[in-house]
């Protein structure tokens, strides 16, 4: 019979010392885990579509060039549309994170603040008031509407007594949301043409986006990351509520307030780049902390890699179903999303920090 765990002083044991190192290791293995899944999906999406392509052509195309067929392919339309995948997944699962740990709402997810349908305004009004018919025109004025909506929804839960708390912050999101919403069915059902643009970017998808939408999106993923993980201890001591995080020498608002503008431009630079992108935000950061815990620096860095491999293999999938047509991706991550965060919710409480 093993000898009974010693007693620390003050009577904890000293049994579970080395607990924190294990649980070190255990998330680095995950983290490494994720590093692997998503460089095989990346690979995957260089090489599976409406012509098969075998690895060892993708990896010579990428590191050789070349003027082959399979080459031209790979570098001139996989690769930019893989790379705006990668982009777009790490944004809106690290954007979702942000989000519920700003709001403490298991259920938050990039669009819980407006910043969707802000990004939506932004494209209408470049479609109806400014003649703009590219992606790339797409980007920059759906990014300044996200930032539009954002900024305003903040205003709003700022102001009155107990300033942005998280209740007011949802429901100035869900109002503006709605308000947004009207708006722009409002003036695509007067607007045929408009309504057509528009309708092929609501669906969401990564199908057509070159390089000059993928170097578009790159700086605002660098900038957005930059800032949640600024604010990742102060997440963390926002979880154990107000009170207790001012007690701990965070700044709330402050916190709050980088957090959300993270938020914004990872989720305002990806959405306008591809379109409303379902269930990325809100499955990702659930099963991240699954993984890891609920530290919200070792949270943000498997958001980051799981986002973007659940993005890429639904449009891996969407392009494979029913060939030669392709299923959006948006239609995908959304089939893909719903079981998924079925299968976490019975598997364990739900938490949102």
């Amino acid at each position: 019979m093993s000898a009974p765990a010693l007693a620390a002083p003050g009577g904890a044991s000293a049994a579970p010392a080395p607990s924190r190192p294990r649980a070190t290791r255990r998330r680095l293995l995950w983290v490494l885990a994720a590093v692997v899944l998503l460089a095989l999906v990346t690979l995957l999406s260089l090489a599976v579509g409406a012509r098969a392509i075998p690895p060892s052509h993708v990896i010579d195309a990428i590191l050789h060039g070349g003027s082959s067929n399979d080459a031209l392919v790979v570098r001139t339309q996989r690769l930019p549309r893989t790379i705006v995948g990668l982009v777009v997944g790490a944004s809106l699962g690290v954007a979702g994170a942000v989000m519920q740990g700003i709001t403490r709402n298991p259920i938050a997810e990039p669009g819980v603040l407006g910043i969707s349908n802000g990004a939506a305004g932004g494209v209408v009004c470049a479609i109806v008031l400014f003649d703009v018919h590219s992606l790339t025109g797409y980007v920059w004025f759906g990014f300044a509407g996200a930032l539009i909506a954002a900024i305003c929804v903040y205003a709003v839960a700022s102001a009155g007594p107990g300033g942005s708390t998280p209740v007011k912050l949802a429901l100035s999101g869900a109002a503006f949301a709605a308000l947004l919403g009207s708006v722009i069915s409002g003036v695509m059902s007067t607007q045929a043409q408009a309504l057509d643009e528009y309708r092929f970017w609501l669906v969401g998808s990564l199908g057509g986006r070159g390089w000059d939408v993928a170097l578009q999106v790159l700086p605002f993923l660098g900038v957005g990351l930059v800032l949640v993980f600024a604010v990742a201890r102060g997440l963390d001591a926002l979880a154990l509520g107000e009170d207790a995080a001012r007690g701990l020498g965070q700044n709330v608002a402050l916190v709050r307030g980088v957090g959300a503008l993270g938020a914004t431009v990872l989720t305002g630079s990806a959405v306008a780049a591809a379109g409303p992108i379902a269930f990325v935000g809100l499955v990702v950061p659930h099963a991240a902390r699954r993984l890891v815990g609920t530290g919200h620096r070792w949270v943000l860095a498997m958001a980051a890699l799981l986002g973007p491999a659940m993005l890429v293999v639904s449009d891996v999938i969407g392009r494979v179903l029913f060939p030669p047509s392709e299923v959006p991706a948006g239609v995908m991550t959304a089939l893909m999303g719903v079981p998924v965060l079925v299968a976490l919710v019975r598997g364990r409480k739900v938490i949102a920090s």
